[in-house]
């Protein structure tokens, strides 16, 4: 087991550091360029499309099948708001320093473009069936991009690998970080019992049971329960943990210049920052913050547009305008959020609370670390409350998009098995120590991103076509209604 742990992290250290970088980025300038910086041009329509859908929601069509606009969003930040934003970027800076940062901030504005193409296609084929019922996403997509035999392996792939990355490994792990982080706020003292080889705490057990037992009976309404539930958790939990990082911003509001100036020095030379050889020190900023940006927003990997095809919307590219403001959401909001509270509590100088026998926290760790310094013994219990609702919100998500994709590979027969089975991984998740779990969900999170940006560059032509008509024909149309 130790070797074959050691086989998935060198495989990802090499997926991570080099395929999916030039992958992802250079999808990212290619799409930019090609739209002519379309995340800027659209990011205000893109607002108009999200707020109108929170303050005027359009009942007709999030009744007519598949999601209104507003729950289609949801359910995607549902998926991308996860244990990454809480311990993501966390990982980022204690491995290549606040500057890091900065490079999430690049990968994200260039995300936004890559986005903004996925959401557009899937609403451009998906498909509606007799029963009303919407499906879509890249398997859809990549088929039309290449036909006959070849578009149908590459389409399998994905949807095998998606609904392994993050509809069953996926979801154990996050069930694990929801139990971890409440072992940790409420249950330290509670019992162990032997199970599966290794002590386990008795709360684990009985949350975990109590996640899969709720989970199931939002899995059995389909995706119309999985959005009404999104469209209320994420504005609550976003707000929540948005809110209790501005209070501690504020009582650091001292700290806020440094802060800003740690990210930009950090960026661009990260040895003043954090010491080291420059090359090697501007190399880690720069790789740990672009693969952390890039696995935080979700642009390019092919998930996300699961929701997005499900919205009912007038012309394609709107949903890809809302598929712009959730990575905004996501990096800007967010996951920029736990950066500025790690860095503007100073964790990250030599004696604070972070560093333990002389080294620097990691992970969730070292946030919550940082939440402690300013909340006490309460900032665990916020992490904790935290994370459950991002981890369960990322669980209803990621379980959607492994539905939707088998659904393709073996029919409406298939859901049920696999809803035991998704819940077996949430209860299992919670149990075990998931370091092979982690690894082999990432390993298949990245390997799904290579059919879909395939697809994704093979459809160019069809993405610039439909944001044409868009501004050409849609929006003067539009303009003449009103």
């Amino acid at each position: 087991m130790d070797l074959f742990n050691k086989l998935l992290t060198s495989t990802n250290d090499i997926l991570t550091g080099y395929v999916l970088l030039v992958a992802l980025v250079g999808g990212g300038i290619w799409f930019t360029f090609q739209l002519g910086f379309v995340q800027i041009r659209e990011f205000k329509n893109g607002l108009r499309q999200v707020f109108g859908g929170l303050f005027k929601k359009d009942k007709s069509k999030s009744q007519e099948g598949g999601l209104s606009s507003f729950q289609a969003l949801t359910t995607a930040i549902a998926a991308q708001v996860g244990t990454g934003n809480l311990a993501g970027a966390a990982t980022a800076i204690a491995a290549g320093g606040p500057g890091a940062i900065f490079w999430m901030w690049v990968s994200a504005f260039l995300g936004m473009a890559t986005i903004f193409c996925e959401a557009t296609l899937a609403q451009v084929y998906r498909t509606v069936g007799a029963d009303g019922q919407v499906t879509g996403g890249p398997v859809y997509y990549i088929r039309a991009a290449f036909k006959g035999t070849f578009g149908k392996v590459l389409a399998g792939i994905f949807a095998v690998l998606i609904t392994l990355a993050l509809g069953l490994f996926g979801n154990a792990v996050q069930a694990n970080s929801i139990t971890d982080a409440f072992h940790t706020a409420f249950f330290s003292n509670v019992g162990s019992i032997s199970l599966l080889g290794q002590q386990i705490p008795l709360d684990k057990i009985i949350v975990g049971i109590i996640l899969a037992v709720v989970a199931w009976m939002i899995f059995g309404g389909g995706v119309s329960r999985i959005g009404q539930i999104t469209e209320k958790m994420v504005p609550i939990m976003a707000g929540f943990y948005l809110l209790g990082g501005l209070i501690i911003v504020i009582m650091n509001i001292e700290n806020v210049p440094y802060m800003f100036a740690s990210i930009i020095q950090g960026a661009f030379n990260p040895r003043a920052v954090c010491g080291g050889v420059f090359g090697v020190a501007m190399k880690e900023a720069v790789k740990k913050g672009v693969a952390r940006g890039l696995f935080s927003n979700e642009a390019g990997m092919g998930s996300t547009p699961n929701a997005h095809a499900q919205a009912n919307v007038d012309h394609p590219c709107q949903q890809g305008q809302v598929a712009i403001v959730s990575v905004f959401i996501d990096t800007f909001l967010v996951l920029n959020m736990t950066a500025f509270v790690i860095i503007g509590t100073k964790m990250l100088e030599p004696g604070s609370v972070a560093y333990v026998d002389g080294k620097l926290l990691e992970g969730i760790a070292l946030t919550q670390a940082a939440y402690n310094s300013a909340f006490g013994s309460f900032g665990s219990i916020f992490i904790a409350i935290c994370m459950l609702f991002f981890a369960f919100s990322t669980i209803l998500g990621w379980y959607f998009f492994g539905e939707t994709n088998v659904k393709y590979l073996f029919g409406e027969k298939a859901v049920k098995p696999y809803i035991a089975l998704v819940c077996v991984f949430i209860v299992l998740g919670s149990l075990m120590k998931v370091s092979t779990i982690w690894n082999m969900s990432d390993c298949f999170n990245s390997l799904m991103v290579v059919p879909n940006v395939i697809g994704l560059f093979a459809l160019t032509g069809v993405v610039k076509k439909a944001y044409k008509d868009y501004k050409e024909n849609f929006v003067p149309k539009h303009q003449e209604k009103k």
